[in-house]
């Protein structure tokens, strides 16, 4: 069989299922690759998935612990939040951090950009690294219950690599910030 980039799907038809604010499903009829007729699910989210490193002076991070609903479990993650489409993504990345953290930051760099669940969803996300850190009053949405703690980065890498930070921008983030700080590519 030969296999090409191009793509193999066939959509037949269309139908709507959910929307909300956030999301909507689409179930698809589809021709599959090997040419049998099939169903595909998608989810689409209406904002971009943002995700924020920080790394202070001091070579420390700041991670926000909240209790995750679709996993019935408590997530150590990094700052996250949604943007908006149709705005610059770095001015959704400065209000998130501020929001969740009380950190405004002098320096950005964008880190990496992850399909979150590709068989799924056509969810992106965009993480960054946030320096030049400064204090201010956090203002978290009213649906927030967040703790935010100030580790060693050191630390946070660790509990990445002992499983105990699972969130996949988090864990991607963590890992792109180690090498660039192992390959002296951050100054």
């Amino acid at each position: 069989m030969h296999h090409t980039e191009e793509n193999p799907w066939t959509i037949t038809s269309e139908k709507p299922i959910y929307n909300n604010p956030w999301i909507s499903l689409t179930e698809y009829q589809v021709i599959t690759p090997s040419g049998t007729p099939g169903i595909y699910g998608k989810v689409h989210f209406k904002n971009l998935a943002i995700g924020i490193v920080t790394l202070d002076e001091d070579m420390n991070t700041y991670l926000v612990g909240q209790y995750r609903f679709p996993l019935d479990q408590y997530s150590w993650e990094i700052t996250e939040g949604g943007g908006l489409l149709g705005i610059d993504p770095i001015e959704s990345a400065k209000r998130e951090l501020l929001e969740e953290t009380g950190l405004k930051a002098s320096e950005w760099m964008e880190i990496q950009r992850l399909h979150l669940s590709n068989s799924v969803t056509d969810e992106l996300s965009i993480l960054y690294l946030a320096r030049g850190l400064e204090q201010f009053e956090a203002e978290p949405e009213d649906t927030e219950q967040l703790i935010v703690k100030k580790v060693p980065f050191e630390e946070a890498y660790q509990m990445v690599c002992e499983g105990k930070i699972t969130d996949s921008m988090s864990v991607a983030g963590i890992l792109k910030v180690k090498l660039l700080l192992l390959e002296n590519k951050l100054g």
